[in-house]
Parts: C-alpha cells; sequence; structure tokens
C-alpha cells in the first residue's frame, strides 16, 4: 500500500467519523428528545441498526457512488483526496454551530468539483447525476408531506384516544419507529463512504475491480457509530428541540416517514440525504398542529446551508484537487 493511499483511507475514515457526529444522531433525535430513550441507549442502537441496515439491503448505493457519480477511470487518489477533504472541513464547520448539513451533498458536490479540476466535465457520469437529483427531491418535497400526511391519519385515526393512551402508546412505538430509521440511514448513508473507501483500494491498484469487502462495511460501521457517540448530542439539539416541540406521537410520524422514504431510495440506489429527509419530515410534522409551530428561523438557517453546501463544496473540491495533484501525482 502506497502512501498516498494509506492518506486517503485515513481521510475516508476522517469524513466517516464526522458523519457520525452530524448525521447519523438524525435517526435518534426525536427518540432521545422526546424522552422515550436515553442518549446512550439511543446511540448504542443506532450504531447497531446502522450496521444491520447496510448488511441487510446489499451495497447498490455504495456503488453508485463509487461508480456512477465520476468516472474512474478519468481520475486520481488526488480526486477522492480532495472531496474527503471537503467533507471534513465543511462538516466540521457546520457541526460546530449545531447545524445539521448533508454529508450526502458535500460528497457529491466534492467529488464533482474534484473530478472537474481533473478531468473535466468528461468525468461526471450522467446517469449517476440522474439519481442524486431524485434523492434530492424525495428528501425535501416527499419528506414534508410524508411527514404532514402521516401525522394527518394518526390524528384521524386516534381522534378519540386520551392523552394519557396516546403518550403511552407512542412512546413504546417510538422505539420501533427510531429503530427503523437507524436501519434505513445504514441502508443509505451507511453505504456511501464504503463506496468512496472502496473507490480508493481500486484506483489505488489494490482491488482489481470495484466490490465492497465485509470488512470495509465493518470499518467504516463502526468508526461512524464512535462519532455518534461522541458528538451527536449537538445535532440532536437542533433537529429536536429547536426546529418544533415534540411529543412522542409526532417523532413517531417523523421517524416513520423518513426511513420508508430512505429505505425504498436505497433499495433502487439512490444516494438520499439522511438529514434532509429527517428534517423535512419533522417540519411536516410539527406543521399540521399549525404552521407557526414549526421553528422557521431555525429552519431557513438549516436550508441555506444546504443551498450554499452544494457550490462551496464544489468549489473547495476543485481547490483542493489543484492542491494535491502535484503533491500526490494523478
Amino acid at each position: 500500500m502506497s502512501f498516498g493511499l494509506g492518506f486517503v483511507l485515513f481521510l475516508c475514515l476522517a469524513a466517516e467519523f464526522t458523519n457520525g457526529l452530524t448525521d447519523a444522531p438524525n435517526a435518534i433525535a426525536t427518540v432521545v428528545t422526546t424522552r422515550v430513550l436515553s442518549p446512550m441507549k439511543a446511540v448504542l442502537m443506532a450504531a447497531v441498526l446502522n450496521l444491520v441496515g447496510v448488511a441487510a439491503t446489499g451495497t447498490v448505493v455504495a456503488t453508485t457512488i463509487g461508480t456512477g457519480i465520476i468516472d474512474p477511470q478519468a481520475i486520481g487518489l488526488h480526486t477522492i483526496a480532495a472531496a474527503l477533504l471537503t467533507i471534513i472541513v465543511w462538516t466540521m464547520a457546520a457541526w460546530y454551530f449545531g447545524i445539521p448539513t448533508s454529508e450526502t451533498h458535500e460528497m457529491l458536490a466534492g467529488l464533482a468539483g474534484a473530478g472537474f479540476a481533473s478531468a473535466g466535465a468528461s468525468a461526471l457520469l450522467w446517469a449517476g447525476w440522474v439519481k442524486v437529483l431524485t434523492g434530492l427531491l424525495i428528501s425535501t418535497v416527499a419528506g414534508f408531506l410524508a411527514g404532514y400526511l402521516v401525522m394527518l391519519a394518526l390524528y384521524w385515526i386516534f381522534r378519540r384516544a386520551s392523552n394519557t393512551f396516546m403518550r403511552t402508546t407512542f412512546t413504546r412505538l417510538q422505539i420501533l419507529s427510531s429503530a427503523f430509521l437507524a436501519f434505513s440511514h445504514g441502508s443509505n448513508d451507511g453505504q456511501k463512504f464504503m463506496g468512496i473507501f472502496a473507490l480508493a483500494l481500486y484506483i489505488g491498484g489494490v482491488y482489481t475491480e470495484f466490490h465492497i469487502d465485509w470488512w470495509v462495511i465493518l470499518l467504516c460501521g463502526t468508526v461512524m457509530g464512535i462519532g455518534t457517540s461522541i458528538g451527536g448530542w449537538r445535532i440532536i439539539k437542533t433537529m429536536g428541540f429547536k426546529m418544533t416541540k415534540l411529543e412522542p406521537v409526532h417523532g413517531f410520524a417523523a421517524q416513520l416517514s423518513a426511513a420508508g422514504a430512505i429505505v425504498v431510495s436505497s433499495l433502487f440506489g439512490i444516494p438520499l440525504s439522511t438529514t434532509h429527509t429527517a428534517s423535512t419530515t419533522i417540519m411536516g410534522v410539527g406543521a399540521t398542529k399549525r404552521f407557526s409551530a414549526v421553528r422557521w428561523g431555525v429552519s431557513m438557517e438549516i436550508f441555506m446551508t444546504w443551498i450554499i453546501t452544494f457550490p462551496a463544496c464544489a468549489i473547495l473540491g476543485y481547490i483542493f484537487s489543484l492542491v494535491l495533484k502535484p503533491l500526490m501525482g494523478g
């Protein structure tokens, strides 16, 4: 293994760690802030079910990231390193301010910028970007509508139920919905860095063809779980406390809606932003009470971060690629 490849693999694990800091907590934010589970129990559950989600749903999303976004034949290790540095820099800045950013979009924009710097527009593969745009639509518009409609359905089904019954029932059910969301996060987001890791091994000459080994799944999943346990609380506070006031029934509706959208996307190999999906379903659920129940100021901060992410990370990826190319070759 060359020094350059070792450096890229280290960056990949560092980026996966930051993913645990900011993205994986989305799966457990509502179950912690509604006090259904303690943070320690929720983190342990999320870590285990993220791994289960990856193992049970294959590597279709990882393959999309590794071979469908930029042409592996047109790039070098410096391209991947540039994209990973972009993720780390942007994620840590957002984490510092407690804003849930999307590592998915950081990764995609960073790869696009770095790939463009390496080989021009020909490095970008349109078929993969169609899936990216589809995922963006699902995670925003569909996420909000799903949360809104599921919450309305629950209001109608349990319209005659007492408050005590609702709290007791959905306190238990939210554990299941949180587990489902953690599983779905592994099925989609957990695969993305595995795709980058395997792509680096392929370009670095360790693999003769692109594939995902079991030890790559285990290594990346473990590092993500460690990141969640260390720094996830900042994002949990934003997602669960600052956006809207959540009761167990609201947390259940938001998690069920988000998890369903993510799992379906995973089956079709669509790289979906779990941050976007979890955030918009919470907004949709909150809006069923009244639109003023959602703290739109906090929500707008999150939306602005998403909007800025693509161009900013594409520029960072481009710059990092130009800087790293003479240092790493390619």
